[in-house]
């Protein structure tokens, strides 16, 4: 099934006349930032959801009120989550499929069809099919990644009273100018992602670029 065979906003639509009745959307949040989890969601809906969008797009307000949504009509919803420890031993492509697995495993009812944004998972025994931006397109997708990013800033923001330092609760984790500054302060902290520049680098006693992992 190719993308030009049928237009994305369709391809829910098109898949349950075609037999799938329990199709899972998954995203991701955390994959780019310098500390914390990689949080995977996954959600099965049984109808569309008026307002679902990239959660990047949304503010914290309208992700927290659509989150209420999606918990009170969702089929099932589940996340998995893979620490920054686990990120650093496999890497964070890996750390992210396997926390897709982990979601997929978690969730009440078992899908028959899995839409991913941009990601195929290898050995899924579940048809599957990545979408580039599905976040953007794909109502299930921009779905999970509400779910995905709500839990995950939930996290970050417990992990902001262990560390008050780094002041998580704002950025998230993610390399921000603020956050880069703390880390040059302070070091690292047991969250942050050894294997992510600059953290690799000040462990190695190495200059840093201040622009790495600014990527919110």
């Amino acid at each position: 099934m190719e993308n030009s065979e049928i237009g994305l906003n369709d391809l829910e639509h098109h898949l349950r006349t075609n037999g799938y009745n329990f199709i899972c959307g998954i995203d991701e949040a955390g994959r780019g930032t310098l500390a914390g989890p990689v949080v995977v969601g996954a959600l099965i809906l049984n109808n569309k959801i008026d307002d679902l969008r990239d959660s990047k797009l949304l503010t914290h307000k309208k992700r927290e009120e659509l989150f209420k949504v999606i918990q009170d009509e969702a089929i099932s919803y589940a996340v998995g989550i893979i620490d920054h420890n686990r990120i650093d031993k496999i890497n964070i492509l890996n750390a992210t499929k396997e926390g897709v697995v982990q979601a997929i495993g978690r969730l009440k009812i078992k899908p028959d069809f899995v839409l991913l944004d941009a990601l195929n998972i290898k050995g899924l025994d579940i048809p599957q099919k990545g979408i580039i931006k599905g976040d953007r397109y794909i109502n299930v997708i921009s779905g999970a990644s509400i779910v995905a990013k709500v839990i995950r800033d939930r996290i970050m923001i417990y992990y902001d009273l262990l560390y008050p330092q780094y002041n998580f609760k704002k950025h998230k984790g993610y390399g921000t100018k603020e956050h880069i500054k703390a880390i040059k302060k302070y070091g690292p902290c047991p969250i942050h992602r050894k294997s992510f520049k600059p953290i690799s680098q000040i462990l190695q006693g190495g200059l840093f670029d201040d622009n790495e992992g600014n990527r919110e």
